[in-house]
């Protein structure tokens, strides 16, 4: 048994030889195809379309389809996705969606197969090459376990694999007399790239991007990861919606996976496609956002409360002005002392208006100043005139000032 210092990563107790052999081997051939073989154009186009046809059986089928249920397919459907899915070689249907259920149900804790507390290497290839003395979460399987054509995949497994992950892409390309590309090129680099970038739904996708539904848990939004996943990246918008059939929720954001759906809907070979209200999709967005900006508001420094401020009599507030200079405005005395020298207007502006209600004059009377001035002024509050303000009706001013707030001495 090997055990590792980080304190969440499991004690290994076995390898997972297949996986190390495929996962190994594949590269060191797409490699080597790479550097010693020529490449025909009829091999490279064949081995991009078979990718598409692998990740669409992961992303939309495996993924989408069986983990979520998000939506329902007709059975020539079924079968292209499980197809491409097992030409993948990630395992069948069944352990595959298993594994992903856990890991919604128990994301970022031990019970979660592919923990992203465990680190990055784990997530992204670690827990498929050893095996650990933890154990995936319990989950719910019953309708992958009742369902005929998964169960026949499971059982037939390693023959569909190897048919359909090696044996199909390699002999296709023999029909234009390549061999060795489809070995190298459609079998092993597709395979390879497959791989990693479905990996990345698992690593890439709960470290690289932002939050925007939702910031207790790890998964993350990214344009990055969407492009390598096909349309997966979008994760931080799927693990708070699963039953959703978009990933990305945005008509804008990449998710050729959503678009196939759509599209086999159209044809009447998907039916019933989930989508998680609207509303609270917005709603879970909109928290986030007054998270973030509550954050933000935290950072600023705001003027003191105002059942915080002392209430002053108009003695004192004459008196204390002769050492300072103090200002009335909207019935808040003001200290601008420290102000003196960057006032605009100048110093002896202020020195002259210091003890004197300077309400009509700050809103227009000589200048009509800015919101930033008014938010500078609210910081430099320093007490409340006895008596408050009261308020004026717009038919008892004259026709000329703007301003409907007067101050009240306390002998009135």
């Amino acid at each position: 048994m090997i055990s590792f210092p980080n304190s969440n990563f499991p004690a290994v107790v076995g390898f997972r030889w297949f996986n190390i052999c495929v996962l190994v081997a594949t590269p060191l051939i797409a490699l080597y195809g790479l550097t010693a073989i020529s490449r025909q154009r009829e091999t490279v186009f064949f081995a991009i379309a078979y990718y598409v046809f692998s990740m669409l059986g992961i992303t939309a089928g495996y993924h989408r389809l069986w983990s979520h249920r998000s939506y329902t397919a007709e059975r020539p459907l079924q079968y292209f996705l499980l197809f491409g899915g097992t030409s993948a070689v990630q395992g069948s249907c069944l352990w595959w969606s298993k594994s992903h259920r856990s890991h919604h149900r128990f994301t970022d804790t031990d019970l979660d197969p592919y923990c992203a507390k465990r680190g990055f290497l784990w997530t992204h290839i670690g827990w498929m090459i050893v095996k650990t003395e933890h154990h995936s979460g319990r989950v719910d399987v019953s309708d992958l376990r009742g369902d005929p054509l998964l169960q026949w995949q499971h059982q037939h497994y390693f023959a569909l694999m190897a048919t359909w992950g090696f044996i199909l892409p390699t002999i296709i390309p023999v029909l234009w007399s390549d061999f060795w590309g489809g070995l190298c090129f459609s079998a092993c680099l597709r395979l390879t790239v497959a791989h990693h970038g479905t990996f990345c739904i698992n690593s890439v996708a709960h470290y690289l991007g932002s939050q925007p539904y939702d910031d207790r848990l790890s998964p993350r939004d990214h344009l990055l990861s969407a492009i390598v996943t096909m349309g997966e990246g979008y994760h931080n918008f799927h693990h708070q919606f699963p039953m959703d059939y978009r990933n990305a929720y945005l008509w804008h954001q990449y998710d050729p996976t959503k678009w196939f759906i759509a599209v086999c809907n159209m044809i009447g070979l998907a039916r019933h496609l989930r989508v998680f209200p609207d509303n609270e999709v917005r709603k879970g967005a909109l928290s986030m956002k007054l998270k973030s900006l509550k954050k933000v508001q935290d950072d600023i420094e705001w003027p003191i409360a105002v059942r915080n401020l002392p209430v002053v009599s108009w003695e004192t507030f004459q008196d204390q002005s002769k050492k300072r200079v103090l200002i009335l405005v909207s019935g808040f005395i003001h200290d601008v002392t420290s102000f003196m020298d960057d006032h605009p207007g100048g110093a002896q502006l202020l020195r002259a208006s210091s003890g004197k209600d300077m309400t009509p004059a700050f809103f227009g009377g000589v200048y009509s100043h800015s919101n930033a001035a008014h938010n500078l002024l609210s910081m430099k509050r320093v007490g409340i005139l006895l008596g408050g303000v009261e308020t004026v009706s717009e038919d008892a001013m004259p026709s000329s000032p703007k301003l409907y707030i007067t101050s009240r001495t306390a002998g009135e």
